[in-house]
Parts: structure tokens; C-alpha cells; sequence
């Protein structure tokens, strides 16, 4: 399997491309920054320098033709401006989308964020306001193409050891935190997983083994407004 993980130097993306390379599975890593090809190189995977906000259309399209998936795991980062959560949460998956909708890749994973899907909470900051909105835009933009896509959204994010333990299901699941190596497993398992097109999947810390909570999710239906099917 190949796929193109955007954000690929983001501590999320690498936990998953070693994941990937790991079990025989060819990775492609788009990176901002040159200086952080070494990383990704160190973790099996092949470092493409590709600014999904300013790449050139034909590049982007050269590289991600010919996969299997493709990973949205890329966001502005902590410290960025309102602006940049649209141009990078927003716009940078809606760019990816087009891109493998132009290549005839049908399997998009989208990592988004609970909260996302509903309005700020009030009393919210603007950046944290205009994270929430572009994230909830980015996913409106997916589901409406013809891909066989999947959205994660992860409870508040940990850098603890991976648990292997987690509770994943459709919307609403109490909030949470989930570690980023339970994350990037829990991707792992989802992008083979053709019985998740469609869904939009909550993430936290739980009781079930990752592989059994993806598996679960085929004994029922899990499109947009079921109900809990793990935990």
C-alpha cells in the first residue's frame, strides 16, 4: 500500500509513517521544510518538499498519483494566526482532496478534532474559534466528494506512551485525551479499513484494543449521526 501523509513532519504523521513502513507499506511524507527530511527518512519514510498551501498543482499531482491513500495530518500548528487556520486546517485539505480526486486516489483520511462539527464554546478565543471553524469546513468539503473518506477526530491531544486502549465510535463520545501514539495506530488500522467510508469517528483514551474497535465498527452503521459503536 502507498500513501501520502501531508504534515508529514508533525509528531502524529512520523508515529504513523514508522506504523506503516514498519508492516511493508511504501510512504510518501510532504514536508515544508527541507531540514526535516532527515526525519522522516529515519522513520522509513520518502520526504516529498511539497507547501500544500503554495506547492505547484502539477507536483502535488505527480506525487500523490499512483497511491493507495492519502493522510490529511497537516494543521497550523500552536502559535499560528487565525488566518493560517483556514489557509492550512481548511484550505490544505480541501487542496489534497482536489489533488487525489484528480488522481484517482479514493481513500482520504482526515484527521480533525473533537469539537469540530459544532460552534465554539463560548467564551473560545479567536484562534481557537477559527481552528474549530476551519476544521468543521474541511470536513463539510470531504464529505461532499465522491472519495472514500474517513474523518478522525482526536480528544485532546498527549505526548504519554500509546496505550493500545481506546474508545471509537460515531459522535457524540465524552471528551477525552488520547495519546498521539494511539492516534497514529488507531490511522493505521482505519486506512485499509473500507468499512469506515463515510464515517466520522470520535478518539479518546479507553478499554477496547484498537484493532477490535476498528473491527467493531462493521457490525454496525456508523454514517454521520449514529450511535456510539465502541467502547
Amino acid at each position: 500500500m502507498r500513501t501520502v501523509i501531508a504534515g508529514g513532519h508533525g509528531k502524529i504523521a512520523l508515529l504513523l509513517a514508522e506504523l506503516l513502513t514498519r508492516r511493508g507499506d511504501q510512504v510518501v511524507s510532504l514536508i515544508r521544510n527541507p531540514a526535516h527530511a532527515a526525519d522522516v527518512t529515519a522513520v522509513g519514510a520518502e520526504p516529498a518538499v511539497l507547501d500544500l498551501e503554495h506547492a505547484d498543482a502539477a507536483d502535488l499531482l505527480a506525487t500523490v498519483r499512483g497511491s493507495d491513500a492519502v493522510v490529511f495530518a497537516a494543521g497550523a500548528g500552536p502559535g499560528s494566526t487565525a488566518e493560517r487556520k483556514y489557509t492550512v486546517d481548511r484550505d490544505g485539505s480541501v487542496r489534497l482532496a482536489d489533488t487525489a480526486e484528480r488522481a484517482g486516489v479514493r481513500r482520504f483520511v482526515q484527521i480533525s478534532t473533537m469539537g469540530a462539527g459544532q460552534p465554539p464554546t463560548p467564551g473560545s478565543d479567536d484562534i481557537w474559534a477559527a481552528y474549530i471553524d476551519a476544521k468543521t469546513q474541511a470536513e463539510d468539503d470531504l464529505r461532499k466528494r465522491a472519495l472514500d473518506w474517513t474523518i478522525l477526530r482526536p480528544g485532546r491531544l498527549v505526548d504519554t506512551a500509546g496505550t493500545g486502549l481506546v474508545t471509537l465510535a460515531a459522535p457524540p463520545v465524552a471528551r477525552g485525551d488520547i495519546s498521539r501514539a494511539d492516534v497514529a495506530a488507531v490511522l493505521a488500522e482505519l486506512l485499509p479499513a473500507t468499512h469506515t467510508t463515510g464515517a466520522t469517528l470520535e478518539l479518546v483514551t479507553g478499554d477496547t484494543a484498537i484493532n477490535q474497535a476498528v473491527a467493531a465498527l462493521a457490525d454496525r452503521t456508523i454514517s454521520d449521526g449514529a450511535a456510539p459503536v465502541a467502547d
